[in-house]
């Protein structure tokens, strides 16, 4: 099993390690791509996927199931598979 990160410096450098990731990746898909509707899309991607986010790690675990924790979204496929087969 999966432990809960506890530090806070670690969590920290994993928040601005994925920003790193997210403004080079992001920059250099725009420098290669230099034109407004690329940029736009990649806007709406982020934006998507930020949503599905939030969606899968707040509204899951606050309105689905509120007693079970998930440590990622492979645990709560297989919750889910197993709550649906079990029907």
């Amino acid at each position: 099993m999966m432990r809960d990160l506890h530090s806070t410096r670690a969590m920290w450098l994993k928040a601005w390690l994925f920003l790193l990731i997210g403004l080079l990746s992001g920059g250099i898909l725009l420098a290669e791509h230099a034109d407004w509707r690329f940029a736009a899309l990649l806007v709406l991607c982020v934006w998507g996927f930020s949503r599905a986010y939030y969606f899968a790690f707040y509204v899951i675990e606050r309105w689905v199931d509120p007693a079970y924790k998930f440590s990622g979204l492979g645990h709560f496929v297989v919750y889910a598979w197993r709550k649906w087969r079990g029907r």
